[in-house]
């Protein structure tokens, strides 16, 4: 009498779960989906179509804004008719002590062409996890260890969904070995010509001091 007794109320219970299951479920579901899903799907949608429509409209490196230290537009315009080298820069790589590199050059073209160079850091963490700290935090470390007086922006991703619209533009400008457009490590490095046109790419391995012919080469060009 007591086992039939306890096991009818779990019958009843468990009936009772399935019909509220079945009639109930399915409408909440739909409305989690619409309330959740939409909206982001809905900005994703209109960052991508923002993103394209800058880099099918830009016609030179000079037109994009990337986000500065402070997370403001850093108006690339400013820079027009300059030679650039833009570099995706890491506090954690083995790369890093490029920055030395990088301030050095940096510091000698400035004294022989005080108006006519600019170097860009781009601080990205996509690399191995390579620089996780804060934009504050990447300013401090490239000032305090390598007294980098060139400008270092907001931290950025150089591949995939997110990327940086300029940094988009810059490899499809210029793909690398094989035709391939990833960038694929820290410390890439692109060169701009005066005219906003990527003038050449180098990989990781490329030191500082060996781009100093062809910057200048980029320099004098725009002079002639």
């Amino acid at each position: 009498m007591i086992r039939a007794a306890s096991t009818a109320p779990r019958r009843i219970l468990a009936t009772s779960l399935r019909i509220k299951h079945k009639h109930l479920t399915p409408p909440l579901t739909t409305r989690l989906c619409v309330a959740i899903v939409t909206p982001t799907t809905r900005t994703y949608t209109r960052l991508r179509r923002a993103t394209y429509a800058t880099m099918s409209s830009a016609t030179s490196f000079f037109d994009f804004k990337p986000a500065d230290k402070k997370g403001q537009p850093y108006d690339l315009a400013k820079l027009n008719n300059k030679v650039v080298l833009v570099v995706n820069t890491a506090s954690k790589c083995g790369f890093t002590p490029q920055f030395a590199g990088l301030e050095k050059l940096y510091k000698d073209l400035k004294a022989q062409y005080p108006d006519d160079f600019e170097i860009l850091g781009f601080p990205c963490n996509q690399f191995g996890g390579q620089d996780p700290g804060s934009n504050d935090e990447i300013q401090s470390f490239c000032q305090v260890n390598y007294g980098v007086s060139f400008p270092v922006l907001g931290k950025v991703d150089v591949n995939g969904d997110k990327a940086d619209p300029a940094f988009e533009w810059l490899k499809n400008e210029k793909p690398g070995l094989m035709g391939l457009k990833r960038v694929k490590w820290n410390f890439e490095k692109f060169l701009i010509g005066r005219d906003g046109k990527v003038k050449g790419r180098w990989a990781s391995t490329k030191k500082p001091e060996d781009l100093k012919a062809d910057i200048e080469k980029e320099i004098k060009a725009g002079k002639a």
